[in-house]
């Protein structure tokens, strides 16, 4: 299957030339395919963000490729702006982002920059209302009325509004509570199921990543060090550590059972794989 994004030789530096440089990103290569729920982990100031800013052409490479659909979207502006409809960016408490009047007018502004027609723009405002968790008698009312889960329903569903096919969100249950993180995450794989599309979900949860995600990347000081399921990526739970990053809770019990002698598969990550390794053990045990 060929990628739908995909960067290539990425380098990125800030304040070139100047006592401030700084490279975010050298060399990288990213690769995200359709369909899939892709997740980014990395500390703070590793480069995930300026990853994810170069793949809807909200920065422009120092050297290297982004490519949508195999097409640099930096080789024609018009290219660069179609870009950024069909890969959408969620930042980071992106409830601060609102500004329209009404909570339809904030939804529908992405959708009417693209030049859509009145009809379809109405579909597409209450279709993401709908994905996002929002009824419709919010929808006249001003997104500073709600709460900050509403908002940040508002800010997400503004760009699911667009209908990207690749959607990609930063941190999107930051601050909220259990039950916040739990419906944000809910609808963002009711949204992945419904339309197919290309998530990519960059988050510091390593128990949101392993419940939630295919495939893992992991960003280091502006390199790709580990990728790969979320098993494969969690059996570097040493070098995840030094990096800021350590592993799922029951990761870590399931590597300490193993290390006081008990042979137990460590590469758990979820409540429902801790539960049939350990039923696995105990009929071992049994015969």
């Amino acid at each position: 299957m060929e990628p739908i994004l995909q960067a290539k030789n990425l380098t990125h530096t800030y304040s070139a030339g100047t006592p401030f440089e700084h490279t975010a990103l050298d060399c990288v290569d990213f690769a995200a395919y359709p369909g899939e729920y892709l997740g980014i982990i990395g500390h703070t100031g590793s480069g995930k963000s300026t990853l994810i800013q170069h793949l809807n052409g909200l920065l422009k490479p120092t050297s290297g490729q982004v490519l949508f659909q195999d097409t640099d979207i930096w080789s024609d502006p018009k290219i660069t702006r179609r870009t950024r409809f069909q890969v959408g960016l969620v930042f980071q408490y992106p409830e601060y982002q609102l500004f329209e009047e009404t909570v339809y007018k904030d939804i529908a502004f992405g959708p009417r920059n693209m030049g859509l027609d009145e009809k379809e723009i109405d579909r597409r405002v209450r279709s993401a209302a709908y994905f996002v968790g929002l009824r419709d008698d919010h929808l006249e009312k001003s997104p500073f009325e709600l709460s900050g889960g509403q908002k940040r329903r508002v800010a997400i569903a503004g760009v699911i509004a667009m209908e990207p096919k690749v959607l990609i969100l930063d941190e999107p249950t930051a601050g909220l509570d259990p039950e916040g993180v739990e419906s944000i995450l809910g609808n963002i794989r009711d949204y992945h199921k419904a339309n197919n599309a290309t998530i990519i979900l960059v988050s510091h949860s390593m128990e949101d990543m392993a419940r939630t995600v295919d495939r893992l990347v992991v960003i280091d000081d502006g390199h790709i060090p580990f990728q790969g399921a979320p098993r494969e990526v969690f059996q570097h739970g040493a070098e995840l550590e030094k990096m800021g990053l350590g592993v799922p809770q029951l990761t870590r019990v399931f590597h300490r059972l193993r290390a006081l002698g008990v042979d137990i598969d460590p590469s758990v990550y979820t409540v429902e794989q801790a539960k049939a390794a350990i039923l696995e053990k105990l009929g071992k045990a049994v015969k």
